[in-house]
């Protein structure tokens, strides 16, 4: 039976109806929830519930933020804050990304004292800066993040160049660890004495990080002599590069060999002999506990070490010693927890010893080689 045409309209009313209906249940959004006020509170009184000045149920924020960290600072405010606090300080409750949890309670209680009004200084800076330094930290000469107000405080104590602190405060020196500050607050000093560039301190800072554990100063050196160290380093480096590449050659050439190590860690495969050691008798010995040890060179990193202490070339024989055709190695005098470099040794493939020299290539001494013959006899080695 046919429809009506009332009938056809209001079938068509309805498919219209039910498809905009469908249209508006697609693009609508679920209501969004009102601000977590309650986490807020909970997450900035965490550690701090002593030093709370306000009641928590007192807060009656007008904020429809749905930001964390926004109501975090706001509730970090509403507890602890007598008087204004700078923005660096301040930034702990918006973000802590690449800080670590002792760095965070740290900060934090940087900020809860300064809020309060206490003295930073006797509560918790004076580890690492003086009262000056406190005052120049918490009044900055600008918007900085904490690390560069802090470094700019410390270098504003040896330099009046607003510029030249900012310079340190942006380069790899204010990028090192808080433990190490009294080094690296002798840098600071060392770049305010001598003004660089920014990419001039940055260069000098990665040799710095290098040589920092091994008892380095900067007392009584100069900017020239700094770069001379610095451009030795880099040149070492590139020695470095050039015999690991010589030696992934010489590998590719050989094909891969079973159980090898990872590449970080390869050596190549030098002579079978292995280290040797001999501890004077009592009556023998110079100083208590003193021993001499011969140990073979046989990584890029050892080669070009042995060749910039003792000023001679046995970095260059590296190529004989990856061919297999010779074999380097080290005679050091251990006393005292003091390790003294006294001889380098070249063998050849018949564990002869080719050559044997001291500093700056001079010549063996007879006490020396003494030792030597120990060894030879030990190992099988045969002197000249």
């Amino acid at each position: 039976m046919a429809r009506s045409m009332i009938r056809r309209r209001q079938e068509a009313a309805r498919q219209r109806i039910e498809a905009y209906e469908a249209s508006l249940r697609r693009v609508s959004t679920a209501s969004r929830p009102p601000p977590d006020f309650e986490t807020a509170l909970k997450e900035a009184k965490k550690g701090f519930e002593s030093e709370i000045v306000r009641d928590t149920c007192a807060w009656r924020p007008r904020m429809k933020t749905r930001d964390g960290a926004r109501l975090r600072l706001a509730a970090a405010r509403h507890l602890f804050a007598h008087y204004p606090v700078p923005a660096h300080l301040e930034q702990i409750w918006l973000e802590t990304d690449a800080l670590d949890a002792a760095e965070i309670m740290l900060r934090k209680r940087w900020y809860v004292t300064v809020a309060r009004g206490g003295s930073l200084y006797k509560a918790a800076a004076c580890q690492w800066l003086s009262r000056k330094e406190v005052h120049w930290f918490l009044n900055p000469p600008g918007e900085f993040a904490f690390r560069e107000a802090f470094w700019i405080a410390i270098a504003r104590g040896y330099t009046d160049d607003l510029g030249l602190a900012l310079r340190i405060a942006r380069s790899k020196v204010a990028a090192t660890p808080r433990s190490e500050i009294a080094y690296w607050r002798e840098v600071a000093h060392f770049f305010c004495a001598n003004p660089a560039p920014l990419e001039t301190i940055d260069d000098l800072c990665d040799y710095l990080a290098v040589v920092r554990h091994g008892g380095f100063s900067l007392k009584g050196r100069t900017f020239v002599s700094l770069t001379r160290l610095t451009d030795e380093w880099h040149r070492q480096l590139a020695a470095v590069e050039r015999i690991e590449a010589m030696r992934r050659r010489a590998e590719r050439a050989a094909g891969p060999r079973a159980g090898s190590e990872p590449e970080a860690s390869r050596t190549w495969v030098g002579s079978p002999l292995s280290d040797w050691e001999w501890r004077p008798s009592a009556k023998e010995a110079k100083a208590l506990g003193e021993r001499f040890v011969l140990t073979q060179l046989n990584t890029a990193r050892e080669l070009v070490s042995e060749s910039a202490a003792m000023h001679h070339c046995v970095s260059t024989y590296a190529g004989k010693c990856i061919a297999g055709q010779a074999s380097i190695w080290a005679l050091r005098r251990i006393a005292a927890g003091k390790t003294e470099r006294l001889l380098t040794i070249e063998l050849d493939r018949q564990n002869r010893a080719v050559q044997a020299r001291g500093f700056a290539n001079r010549l063996v001494r007879a006490d020396e080689r003494k030792i030597l013959e120990r060894w030879a006899k030990a190992r099988g080695v045969t002197l000249p």
